[in-house]
């Protein structure tokens, strides 16, 4: 018994989307570095992705998500998790070395471009499935929510509804009508 190797320990996932609050600090060193690409127009580049890293915030609830940024034009955006439709995680080879990512979130909106792009969360792939558990659970819910209340609006099983009271009306005199040879 001593001989055995021991079990494989499953990973401890210590991750709590509730807590993601600001992007991480690598996302403002991969501004800086995009920006350095820019050449001389560096201070261009740079100051607007500045101010975006500084105020970007995130809040994650029970219902949704919501993102804002912005010095002069704040932009505040909030999606509930039975709006969203799919779920994108992007990294180019500067992000992946960064151990960055973006993860797109898209609505029914019938807009080209994803509705929120969350930005500077190490924990890209956890956050992703943490997003479609909700999207799922969301669209779940509603689906039991629409279940009881068509089960609150039928009538109780031991009383037969009118519509398959004439329904059954009508069949018996198509039987009737059919075995007569005829209309009466």
């Amino acid at each position: 018994m001593d001989n055995l190797p021991p079990s494989p320990v499953p990973p401890k996932t210590d991750f709590d989307p509730f807590a993601i609050t600001r992007a991480d600090s690598a996302l403002l060193k991969y501004y800086f570095l995009v920006s350095l690409l820019a050449g001389p127009a560096f201070p261009l580049a740079f100051v607007p992705l500045l101010f975006k890293y500084e105020t970007l915030r995130y809040r994650f609830d029970e219902s949704g998500v919501s993102m804002s940024w912005g010095i002069l034009f704040r932009r505040e955006t909030y999606l509930t998790y039975r709006r969203i439709q799919d779920i994108h995680l992007t990294r180019n080879l500067l992000q992946r070395w960064m151990g960055l990512a973006t993860v797109s979130v898209q609505t029914a909106s019938g807009s080209a471009t994803p509705e929120m792009s969350i930005d500077g969360v190490l924990a890209a792939d956890q956050l992703r499935d943490f997003l479609y558990s909700q999207m799922r659970g969301a669209k779940g819910e509603t689906a039991g929510l629409q279940a009881s209340a068509v089960e609150a609006a039928s009538p109780s099983a031991g009383t037969p509804d009118e519509a398959l009271v004439l329904l059954r009306e009508i069949r018996d005199e198509l039987r009737r009508w059919s075995a007569a040879g005829g209309p009466r």
